[in-house]
């Protein structure tokens, strides 16, 4: 019998083996795409070394021998590894800018980047009167680098306590060429940051994911590092840390965006008496939480 690769001869042939063999596969998806046709589209379109937007003007071209062979190689490589599209490709992709990404971080997919698409807004009146960010946890970085394209005056800090996550920033932060606006740190949480620092805006996508959701995480999701989605027996452990302490680095008018995944139920038993802002994203709804300078102090003070 003929090897697949050989019954396969434009790239819509390729494209529809690998969505059946993604579906039969029972592959998950939620790194970047939702879905077998878009993340097969992505994984053809890098093999292929083509702009990974642009799979109509290709969908009819008839490929090379080698060009099949990398193709399905690669299909064959996310079926069998069960790692997500981003490691096979050491990239991700996020509001339209490209990541470097490896096993070291997770891979970039923050609904927060869509409020950083809009500059926070209407929560900042004025983009351009922003002198400080921090993005917490930040492995790849790739927040606080969307961060610095939106609030172009701003210096910005991205933490991380993982070794390996603060190289991918640094590699990440030199690919855009902000290496005079963020600064990489490597610190556990708010410990080894400038002293005195206040930021108008610290963003945080933090370890969040409750023990049993850990437990259960499938074969995709435990290809990322522990350190960075294992929250506890609630998932409040570390944002317990982050938010007693946040209005001791904000700005007199600063706030906390929060992201809390599916969390929102224990972070309310966690913060019974703080108030806070949901916001929705296109991607996710309950998932991120704003806290205000005024309303964290306050809180501070009867805990």
């Amino acid at each position: 019998m003929s090897q697949p690769h050989t019954e396969l001869f434009t790239l819509r042939d390729l494209l529809r083996w690998a969505i059946s063999r993604f579906h039969a596969s029972g592959l998950v998806f939620g790194h970047g795409s939702d879905n077998a046709r878009d993340e097969a589209a992505y994984l053809l379109l890098h093999a292929l070394h083509l702009p990974p937007d642009l799979l109509e003007p290709f969908l009819d071209a008839r490929l090379l021998e080698r060009e099949r062979q990398r193709c399905v190689d690669l299909i064959h490589e996310r079926i069998t590894s069960r790692k997500p599209a981003a490691y096979l490709t050491g990239e991700a992709w996020l509001q339209g800018e490209r990541f470097l990404v490896d096993e070291r971080v997770i891979v970039p997919r923050s609904p927060i980047a869509e409020l950083l698409a809009e500059a926070l807004a209407p929560w900042i009146a004025q983009p351009e009167a922003v002198e400080t960010v921090l993005d917490l946890c930040t492995g790849s970085g790739c927040l606080a680098i969307l961060a610095a394209k939106a609030f172009e005056e701003a210096s910005i800090d991205a933490a991380d306590i993982s070794p390996g996550a603060v190289d991918v920033a640094h590699a990440n932060v030199s690919l855009h060429g902000l290496e005079d606006r963020v600064q990489v740190i490597r610190s556990n949480l708010y410990d080894a940051l400038p002293a005195g620092r206040r930021y108008d805006i610290i963003l945080c996508n933090p370890p969040y994911v409750n023990a049993r959701s850990m437990a259960e995480l499938p074969p995709e999701y435990q290809h990322e590092p522990v350190l960075a989605l294992a929250g506890g027996t609630d998932g409040m452990d570390l944002v317990r840390r982050i938010v007693s302490q946040a209005s001791r680095y904000l700005t007199h008018q600063g706030i906390l965006v929060l992201e809390i995944g599916h969390e929102k139920r224990h972070f309310e038993a966690a913060f019974p008496q703080l108030p806070g802002i949901w916001l929705d994203t296109v991607q996710a709804a309950d998932q991120i939480v704003l806290l205000t300078q005024p309303d964290l102090a306050a809180w501070r003070t009867t805990t």
